[in-house]
C-alpha cells in the first residue's frame, strides 16, 4: 500500500513535467524524457483523474470545461505544474553554474522520478549525481529503469534514505559521497512537509558533510501560506490536497525568520526569489494559465 502511495506521488508529478513537455510553448522546463515513466494506459487514466479535479479546484466555471482537453489544461496550468517546472529549471540553471564554479558532486534531496542523468550526458563528466530518496521510490524507480532497458551511468549513485530514520550523512559516506569536493544540493518540494526543526536538522547535515562554498536549492512557502484569508483559492487548495492525502503541510517562514535558520546551519542566502520575481523570470509573455504560484518562494544557498 505505502509503495504504490509513493509510486503514484511519482507518477503525477511525471505527468506534470511530461504534459508541459508534450503540449506547452515556450517550455519552461522541458523534461523530454519524463513520458517514459508512464505507459499510454497510464498516462490517459492520470488524464482522465487530473481533468476530474476541475470540479474540485475551479468550482465556480466547472462548466466552461466541460470538455476534458481543456479541463485537463486548465488543471495542470494553474495547479499541478507552475511551482515543480519553475522550480526545477531554476535549480538546473544555477547547478549549471555551480559546476562552472568548480563544483563535483549533484546531491538530489527527494529525487522521484527525476531525470537529469539522463537528461545531460555531458555534465556527468564533470559531475557525480547521487539521488536520495525513500526506498519504496527508488525501488519503483529502480524497476522501471530496468523494464525501459535504459544503461544507469556509472556516475549516478542510487542513496536509499528513509528521512524518517536515517541520516543524511550516513546515506551518503556510504554511497562513496565525497566529502572534500565543492557539492551542490536540491531540495526541491520537501521543506513544506518537514518542521522546523526537521529543516535545520537537515541543514546542519548537509552543513557536516559538504565543503564550504557548496550551495542547496530550496523552495519554501512564506508566513501567509496558511492564512486564508492572505491567500488565493489555488494556494488553499495545495494546501487542503495535502492534509487530504495524508501528509500535511507542517511550515512556512518570513525572510528573517529563514535568514536566522539558515544562518544557524551555517548558510548564507546567496540569491532568494519571490513569486513576482519567478513570475517575471520564467512566465512573463505566456497566452496560457502558467503563472508563477503565490506565497511559494525559492532560495540558493551558501555553506559558509
Amino acid at each position: 500500500m505505502v509503495n504504490n502511495q509513493y509510486s503514484m506521488t511519482a507518477k503525477i508529478s511525471a505527468f506534470g513535467r511530461a504534459y508541459h513537455s508534450l503540449h506547452d510553448e515556450p517550455k519552461i522546463f522541458n523534461d523530454f524524457l519524463a513520458k517514459r515513466w508512464l505507459t499510454d494506459e497510464e498516462y490517459a487514466q492520470v488524464s482522465q483523474y487530473m481533468a476530474g479535479g476541475i470540479n474540485f479546484f475551479n468550482p465556480e466555471h466547472a462548466e466552461e470545461f466541460a470538455d476534458q482537453g481543456r479541463a485537463l489544461e486548465w488543471v495542470v496550468q494553474t495547479q499541478l505544474a507552475p511551482t515543480p517546472l519553475a522550480r526545477a529549471r531554476y535549480c538546473e540553471d544555477m547547478l549549471k553554474n555551480a559546476v562552472a564554479l568548480g563544483a563535483g558532486q549533484y546531491v538530489i534531496l527527494g529525487a522521484g522520478l527525476d531525470t537529469f542523468a539522463f537528461r545531460h550526458p555531458k555534465l556527468l563528466k564533470k559531475l557525480d549525481v547521487f539521488e536520495v530518496d525513500h526506498p519504496f521510490t527508488q525501488s519503483f524507480k529502480k524497476s522501471k529503469l530496468k523494464e525501459m532497458d535504459w544503461d544507469i551511468p556509472e556516475k549516478l549513485h542510487f542513496v536509499p534514505m528513509d528521512f524518517s530514520q536515517d541520516t543524511l550523512v550516513d546515506a551518503l559516506k556510504q554511497a562513496d559521497y565525497d566529502e572534500k569536493k565543492l557539492s551542490f544540493f536540491s531540495w526541491l518540494g520537501v521543506t513544506y512537509y518537514l518542521s522546523k526543526e526537521d529543516i535545520l536538522k537537515t541543514l546542519k547535515q548537509i552543513a557536516e558533510i559538504a565543503p564550504k562554498g557548496s550551495t542547496v536549492v530550496f523552495d519554501y512557502g512564506d508566513e501567509q501560506l496558511f492564512d486564508a484569508s492572505k491567500t488565493l483559492k489555488r494556494v488553499q487548495n495545495m494546501v487542503a490536497m495535502a492534509a487530504e492525502s495524508g501528509e500535511p503541510m507542517k511550515s512556512c517562514f518570513s525572510y528573517p525568520e529563514l535568514e536566522k535558520l539558515l544562518a544557524e546551519a551555517g548558510f548564507h542566502i546567496y540569491e532568494h526569489l519571490t513569486p513576482n520575481d519567478i513570475e517575471v523570470k520564467y512566465f512573463q509573455n505566456r497566452h496560457d494559465y502558467l503563472h508563477a504560484f503565490e506565497n511559494i518562494h525559492y532560495c540558493l544557498a551558501v555553506l559558509q
